[in-house]
């Protein structure tokens, strides 16, 4: 892969883990805030029914669990990155130890595979065989 590919590659990583860092900041500011009218005082905004109470559980894991769905992109995001900087980037880690000719262009992962999801580790046919699994 070119230096020019990679440079694009990386440009486009980074613009993706600023998004996610501002959503994560965003998830956090809204629980702050949302701790600080917390339903079980007496100074809340919101009614004692259980029916309500129970809709802001369901709330607050709804975003714990976007908020950690976001968390784990962000960790391979900070991966790819990570290949990037020690020149693995768009290898295919299956075809790398042992060459595997699935694909056309054995054994970097095809560009339109890392245009589509560039934090991938395989290519097409090798993350398809470690799904079956």
């Amino acid at each position: 892969m070119t230096k020019e590919t990679l440079a694009e590659f990386k440009a486009l990583l980074l613009e993706k883990r600023e998004t996610l860092l501002k959503d994560l900041g965003q998830f956090k500011d809204r629980e702050v805030a949302s701790k600080l009218n917390d339903s079980s005082t007496d100074n809340s905004a919101y009614s004692f029914h259980m029916a309500d109470v129970g809709t802001d559980n369901m709330e607050r894991e709804k975003a714990y669990f976007f908020a950690t769905r976001e968390g784990k992109y962000l960790a391979l995001i900070e991966q790819a990155l990570t290949r990037i900087e020690n020149g693995t980037y768009g290898l295919c880690l299956d075809c790398t130890e042992e060459k595997q000719e699935l694909c056309a262009t054995c054994p970097e992962i095809p560009k339109d595979r890392l245009v589509a999801v560039p934090t991938a580790t395989r290519c097409v046919p090798c993350k398809e065989r470690a799904e079956k699994r």
